[in-house]
């Protein structure tokens, strides 16, 4: 494991939370999980958000600085609270979410200091969840029109999401990730049928929203890569671990594969990069909540405890 490149930056956008666990509070919300991984691999990416004027955004802030996530663009909202979720697991240590609405994040603003801000980093990364309230929408949208490169997360949180809100994010996207669900609920709107194989349901989001990148992710099955301009495919296994929880599992795949695609152009192949984003899923998988403590030492034993010994199988 190698730490990116300070020069790469980032922001992300969204939602930040107390995740109510069994085992306690932990520290929550997928994009601000995906920005924790990107700076502990060396990428400096803020955390646009917002929160309330309360002890747990308070508190929130302060873990997040403590994790050397920078909060120079949290907003504070004097009305709304700090987000909370009730979180179960059950049996099959699969996650289960109940998202208090509204929150302070469901009102996140945008002036000419983020907007000049999202226009000089090298990527965005956003997500559906976010959207759920018209306010947050509409600031994202801005945004959206001055990112350089748009990723977008999808994550479909019942009852917050509908096919015309995430269409029009997807019309933005460069590049999105999902999960299998995902894949199918979105593609379904477009015109998919039980028929469909998942290659053709990528294929058909990808054509439809001229997406050019497109990660699906499979749970213990692995991921799928998905590249529209050369037209290829990579299937790349994940890690045979002790599931801990699978809370953050698909950010931390997200943010290892950003940090090592924008090192692509420095010799980095692809193959390295999917296994890098499959080795420190696999880390988080066993490790318990979405932001354990790691580092290069830590990384690199775990890889060679758990090698990846088919790599990525390479589909036409």
């Amino acid at each position: 494991m190698k730490n990116g490149d300070k020069s790469i930056q980032g922001i992300c956008f969204g939602e930040v939370l107390w995740d109510n666990l069994p085992t306690g509070k932990k520290l929550g919300g997928a994009p601000l999980n995906v920005a924790y991984h990107l700076n502990k691999l060396g990428v400096t990416t803020r955390m646009l958000t917002r929160i309330g004027r309360d002890d747990n955004g308070y508190e929130l802030r302060n873990v997040c600085e403590d994790l050397g996530i920078p909060t120079d663009f949290f907003q504070y909202d004097d009305l709304l609270p700090t987000s909370t979720v009730e979180v179960s697991i059950d049996a099959k240590r699969d996650v289960h979410y109940d998202i208090v609405y509204p929150v302070a994040w469901d009102r996140i603003a945008v002036d000419n200091v983020v907007l000049e801000a999202v226009a000089a980093v090298d990527f965005l990364v956003y997500g559906s969840l976010a959207c759920r309230d018209e306010v947050s929408f509409q600031s994202l949208l801005l945004l959206l029109e001055k990112a350089r490169f748009r990723v977008m997360d999808v994550n479909l949180r019942t009852p917050y999401f509908g096919p015309e809100k995430i269409h029009t994010l997807l019309g933005y996207a460069d590049f999105v990730k999902m999960n299998a669900e995902e894949l199918h609920v979105i593609s379904d709107w477009n015109g998919a049928t039980d028929t469909y194989t998942d290659q053709q349901r990528v294929d058909l989001i990808m054509e439809h929203f001229a997406i050019q990148e497109a990660i699906v992710t499979y749970g213990a099955d692995g991921a799928v890569y998905h590249y529209k301009k050369d037209n290829i495919s990579y299937h790349f296994p994940a890690l045979k671990v002790q599931v801990e929880d699978t809370i953050g599992s698909g950010d931390s795949f997200l943010a290892a594969f950003l940090t090592k695609r924008f090192q692509m152009q420095e010799g980095v192949q692809l193959e390295e990069v999917l296994e890098f984003a499959a080795t420190l899923s696999g880390f988080v998988t066993q490790s318990r909540g979405a932001c354990p403590e790691y580092n290069d030492e830590v990384i690199n034993r775990f890889q060679w405890l758990h090698p990846i010994f088919n790599g990525a199988q390479k589909q036409q």
